[in-house]
This record gives C-alpha cells, structure tokens and sequence, in this order.
C-alpha cells in the first residue's frame, strides 16, 4: 500500500487514521515469562484434542471445539507436555500480532470467543466456567491460574493501545511508519468475515467459504441444548452466534483445477486461472441433480463433524455412472458443503433457526451465481453475494479499525454497518435450489 501510494501521489505514508490486525481463528500461542513461544504455533486443523474437547464439554455443560484454544491447552495438560507449567500467557495468532505491535495483551470478544466460553451478559470470559477450569487442573499444582494468562477482551469500537515505535519499525522495514496509530481490538477471520457481510444483526448470517468452510447464524435466543456440531461464539460487539466449522472445503477442489491447468500448459494454452475457475464452476451448472452417480469425499484434513481424525481426499464411480465433466465438477461443488450441511441441518431443521439471507464471502463464491447456488440448496436460505464476496479478513478488520475511530456516539457496530458502510451496496441473490 505505502508503494503503490509513493508511486502514484508522491506522498510518503508516515501514518494511517487506524490499524487493526485480523488473522486464522482460534489455535494456541503459548509463551513464558521471557515472551518466547513454547510450542510450534497449533493451528485449526490439528484435530489433536478430541480428549481435552469431550472432558471440557462435559465439565462445563458447554460444546468446547477441538480447534479451540483452552482445548488445547487442556490436551497439552493430559499428555503431560512440559511446557505447561511454564505457561504465562497463551493467547491466538491475531492476539500474538498484536502484542507484539502495540504491547497489549487483547482480544476482541468474536476472537476470544473461540479461545474460551464468553458470558453474553459481561461480554467477558465466562467466570464460572474459569473456576471450574481451575478446580479441574488443580491437582497439577501450576503457579498460573487461569484468568491470569489469558488476554483481555475488548469489544467492537473499543480503543486497543497504539501502535509502538518499535512495532512499526517491525511492520515497516523502511521505517517510515511512525507509531502512535490507534488500534481496535484483533479478531479471527471468523469476526471479521461477519463484519466484511453486514452479518452482525439478528437473524443475520454469513458463510465464508475457502480453504475451511463456516457459517454464522446471529441469534435470537440460546438454543436449547449443546451440540457438538455447534459451536457458541460471538459477533465482534458481543451478540451470540452459532457456528458451523468445518475443516475442509476448496482444497481438494483446488487440487483438481490444478489438473486441467496442469493440462493446459502441457498442451501449450496460455493458462488464466480465472477464466479457468469460472468455465469450470459454470459447467457444473449443466451436471445432473444427482451428479450422475459420482461420489466424492473433499478431506483434506480430518474432519471433527463426521469423526475423522486425518484427511483422505477421495473420488469414486461405479462402471455406469454418467460421467463427463458437469457432473465431475457438480459431485466436487457439492462435496465441499457436505460436512456443513450436517451442522447446518441441526440449526435449520432442529432449532427452527431463521435468517433472512445468508451473505457468502470468500473464493467459492467469486464466480458468479455458481457458488451461491450451491450454498442456497445445502441451507435451503436465500444466499446473497456482495461485490466484495472475494475479500476477506484484511476488508473487514479495516472496517472495524475505521469503526473504532469514526463512531458516533453509542452508534452501535451494526447501524455504522448499515448505514456508512454498506448504505446502497448491490447485492446478487439466487433462490434455495440447484
């Protein structure tokens, strides 16, 4: 940004109205008193603490995903890793960013939310659940409690420190950034993927689909019990939401683009991935309803809401499946939303969630009509796309940077959304079918 502003205007960037840092949801940073990580950073996809995750669940009446990091901080704790005693802070990648930016040791509450249970009502960690977290782990005579080692939580506008002298010359080797920027509280592309849609209100939803998959339902009431395909997390000013996440989506699909592009270049075509993406989800528009008889499986990884610990991308057909490209391409688009559709038929069919629409964001939906059809159909929901759908955390971390230092007074994140961000964005709808 600060070149391409050089080279155009002249100008050299030596500030910026506000910085907000946005990054993968959840995992575990753990780090010692000396501020050194301990273990290799644990992302999402290690699917390694279905233990921690069942034991937790049943301690606090409260459906703890394996991605989440106080599960893995409690596997660390039951396979006796070492490190844990040395543990004085633990905190996510966006929060890891940050602290080293700015000094401040923050989450914002959508991000946090996927650390440990927040209580809707304080907007904070859960106390009770915090105590009963330490009564569990009591017997392994750590120095740290709980509460000391995990970050603060701040809401959507709050102010979240500055950014330092020496955290800008770290994110700007030129040092031409100066510090002193105001910074609003990180979030996981979980929040930001909200903010990015105007997916903040109730009886609102969005679903980011890419590499992993996700939808978000902002809700009226508690659902009426625990499910451990839903997971409670919050928007980023605190309001309950439920999430469906699934570990896999494009990846496998990526992979089989890549072979026709692979393909293209061994017959010597000039190779434009764009158009490339766009003829090939556009040919699934062709395929049979049924895909022809093909089956297809898109684990890359494993997948926690149909029980599968590693990743085994697969593809099948019986000898009198019709099989052409349409239905190739169709039986892979579908595939990417099966493990969705099993935690979205428990919120639609079982607790009579409603939305009014769904807005859909990420590299899915870039080919018009096609990826919005797809969803429509697993959610039986009209889907909605915005111009924008192809962006991601960076457009909606800055919203929530800029709504920090624009706000009116109690203007609430959803009217500021509404009315100054996306007041007469166009959008692109299609009916629930394929």
């Amino acid at each position: 940004m600060a070149q391409n502003v050089e080279k155009e205007y002249g100008v050299t960037i030596e500030t910026i109205g506000s910085i907000g840092f946005s990054a993968m949801m959840h995992g575990y940073m753990a780090f010692n008193k000396q501020g050194e990580l301990l273990v290799p950073f644990r992302t999402w996809r290690n699917t390694i603490t279905q233990a921690a995750s069942e034991r937790l669940t049943e301690v606090f009446h409260f459906h703890i995903p394996q991605r989440w990091s106080i599960a893995h901080l409690y596997q660390a704790i039951l396979n006796g890793e070492e490190h844990v005693k040395d543990v004085t802070f633990f905190t996510t990648l966006a929060g890891y960013i940050h602290w080293q930016l700015s000094g401040n040791k923050v989450l914002g509450v959508g991000e946090a939310s996927g650390m440990f249970p927040i209580d809707v009502a304080t907007k904070d960690f859960d106390k009770k659940m915090i105590a009963q977290f330490d009564e569990l782990v009591t017997d392994k005579g750590f120095a740290w409690k709980l509460a000391d080692i995990m970050p603060k939580v701040l809401v959507a506008g709050e102010k979240a420190g500055v950014l330092t002298d020496e955290g800008a010359k770290l994110l700007d080797v030129s040092s031409k950034l100066k510090g002193g920027i105001p910074m609003c509280p990180p979030e996981g592309d979980a929040g930001t993927g909200m903010t990015a849609t105007n997916s903040v209100a109730q009886r609102t939803g969005n679903v980011s689909a890419g590499t992993s998959v996700f939808i978000m339902a902002v809700l009226e009431k508690e659902l009426s019990k625990a499910y451990d395909e839903l997971d409670l997390v919050t928007t980023p000013d605190g309001s309950l939401v439920a999430m469906v996440h699934c570990n896999n989506c494009t990846s496998d699909l990526n992979a089989w683009v890549n072979i026709f592009k692979e393909f293209q270049e061994a017959m010597g075509m000039k190779v434009d991935m764009n158009e490339l993406y766009g003829t090939l989800y556009r040919k699934a528009l062709e395929g049979d309803a049924d895909c022809g008889g093909l089956l297809a499986y898109n684990y890359f990884s494993g997948e926690h809401i149909t029980g599968f610990e590693e990743g085994r991308p697969l593809f099948v057909r019986t000898s009198d499946s019709k099989f052409n490209l349409a239905n190739f391409m169709r039986v892979n688009l579908y595939t990417a939303l099966g493990a969705l559709k099993v935690g979205m038929d428990i919120l639609f069919k079982e607790e009579k969630v409603t939305l009014d629409e769904i807005m859909g964001h990420g590299g899915l939906f870039k080919t018009e009509g096609v990826g919005q059809r797809i969803m429509a159909a697993a959610a039986n929901t009209p889907v909605a796309v915005m111009k924008t759908a192809g962006e991601g955390g960076a457009w909606g971390i800055a919203i929530l940077a800029n709504y920090m230092a624009q706000k009116a007074t109690d203007e609430s994140l959803s009217d500021y959304l509404n009315n100054k961000v996306f007041a007469g964005e166009a959008k692109c709808r299609r009916c629930s079918r394929f």
